[in-house]
């Protein structure tokens, strides 16, 4: 029988920060005189009783570590229960959003998703906006968390790759795991602290460079104006912005190895040379595009194809143009490179470039085999052979990832939903980009049209696709469930 004490505890423990961090925006709209401020008041004692109640109920003095299916248990409920809790504010507050309106709002912030059921957010009250690029900016630290420490050990899609880069061979201690830990924190917390203060030199309001910067570094896409970037049309802004998408979706565990000083490794990471090559050749097409068949002038171009290209890759979702227009090669560019999504151990989402080069890789190896049936080739990652183990992780995972993809996109239209925004709206969704393609939900629309049930699917896609498939679809399992 599985003891679920400790997994409630961190769920406790979960919402009691959930509720510390709703006192932050409650107090922005009491200093501006907005009566939200009562919403987040409200909400944060509530979710402080649950957490509380959860924690001094489930006390227990066994200090074992964790089991594997507690693990996944905590996983799961740790990403679900804060969205249940996180959407309080948005049902409580003049919003007078629906539960469904509410829960899915949460989920896309939590999960740094992006979409949105909101509009008119010029006139939006600050603390609900602040609360907005909170709960992203949470989800950021969420996922770098889980990439690092969980998913790794749990050998999910050939994360465990992974795992002797977070605690090496030499130094296998808690101290240094410990020491991992702060300096990931603090970088994430610099970085946002220096694209806050660019944003603000750059001629962006406090407010708004606290909540874009919180919103870029976690790759988010929460904006506080419904035109997104457009609103401010400024090219030293933009270039920021897309400066901090690009850092979102590196691995986060290299900025631990620029602090140790170690540049040439950084240099050498095969992973950040894909990510940043599919990122530049996307670029590059579609600025030839815009220059062609809409005569951008070249340097306008190719500000608005890196910023979009930046955007959906890393699953921002922020935006400079509208696209929802843009038809045939650029489209395709933009649908592949939603599934590719960023680097392991980044807030960026999707299916993960280094899944992509594992898959090359081996692609090569059988190649090459067929000509020279008798040698022995092992495929290799930054120059470390891959085990099969791990190819066999990402092929499932890759596999149930496009299973995913079709079967929401085929229920979104049993739903009623045309093609393109079915198709979308589900890539969006398990690829946590935001913004879908067509006039619906396109960048220039909102999710709010949509029937209440596409989306409740919507949203249990982007924790779906947040917590790499297999954390929940395990939870399914009879066996799971079973001494």
């Amino acid at each position: 029988m599985i003891d679920f004490r400790p997994v409630l505890q961190i769920i406790g423990w979960i919402l009691c920060l959930l509720a510390l961090s709703m006192t932050v925006p409650a107090a922005i709209d009491a200093m501006a005189g907005s009566g939200q401020w009562m919403a987040f008041i409200a909400s944060a004692g509530i979710t402080l009783v649950a957490g509380l109640g959860l924690v001094l109920g489930t006390r227990t003095d066994n200090r074992k570590p964790l089991s594997i299916r507690q693990a996944y248990l905590a996983a799961g409920l740790g990403w679900l229960v804060p969205c249940l809790f996180a959407a309080l504010p948005f049902s409580l507050s003049s919003l007078d959003l629906s539960a469904t309106d509410a829960f899915f709002e949460a989920t896309s912030g939590i999960t740094t998703t992006g979409s949105t059921v909101l509009s008119g957010l010029d006139t939006l009250a600050p603390g609900l906006l602040l609360w907005r690029g909170l709960l992203q900016w949470l989800g950021g630290i969420g996922i770098i968390v889980m990439a690092l420490a969980v998913l790794p050990v749990l050998n999910i899609g050939g994360m465990q790759m992974f795992r002797v880069e977070v605690v090496s061979a030499r130094e296998r201690t808690a101290p240094r795991a410990a020491r991992i830990g702060s300096t990931l924190i603090s970088v994430y917390v610099g970085l946002t602290a220096l694209l806050a203060l660019a944003l603000w030199a750059a001629g962006m309001g406090r407010f708004d460079a606290i909540t874009h910067a919180m919103s870029t570094i976690a790759t988010g896409g929460f904006s506080n104006y419904d035109r997104s970037m457009a609103h401010f049309d400024s090219v030293t802004m933009d270039l920021i912005v897309l400066v901090g998408m690009i850092l979102g979706g590196m691995p986060f565990l290299l900025f631990f190895t620029l602090a140790q000083g170690d540049w040439r490794r950084v240099l050498r990471d095969q992973q950040v040379h894909w990510y940043l090559g599919l990122m530049a050749l996307g670029s590059i097409a579609i600025t030839l595009w815009l220059i062609d068949v809409r005569h951008f002038q070249p340097l306008t171009a190719l500000r608005h194809a890196a910023f979009t290209v930046a955007s959906v890759m890393t699953g921002t979702g922020l935006v400079t143009l509208d696209y929802s227009d843009w038809a045939g090669m650029p489209v395709a560019i933009l649908f592949f490179l939603t599934f590719v999504g960023g680097c392991a151990g980044s807030t960026a989402a999707g299916i993960k470039v280094f899944r992509f080069q594992l898959l090359f890789a081996n692609a090569v190896v059988q190649i090459r085999q067929l000509l020279r049936p008798h040698a022995v080739m092992v495929p290799s990652f930054n120059n470390k052979p891959i085990p099969k183990d791990v190819l066999t992780s990402v092929m499932g995972f890759i596999f149930v990832y496009a299973l995913a993809f079709a079967t929401l996109s085929m229920m979104l239209a049993v739903l009623g939903l045309d093609f393109v925004t079915a198709l979308s709206a589900s890539a969006s969704a398990i690829s946590n980009v935001g913004p879908g393609l067509g006039d619906l939900i396109g960048p220039g629309g909102t999710f709010a049209p949509l029937p209440d049930l596409a989306k409740i699917l919507l949203a249990g896609g982007m924790l779906f696709g947040r917590l790499e498939m297999f954390i929940l679809l395990v939870v399914f399992v009879p066996s799971f469930w079973r001494d």
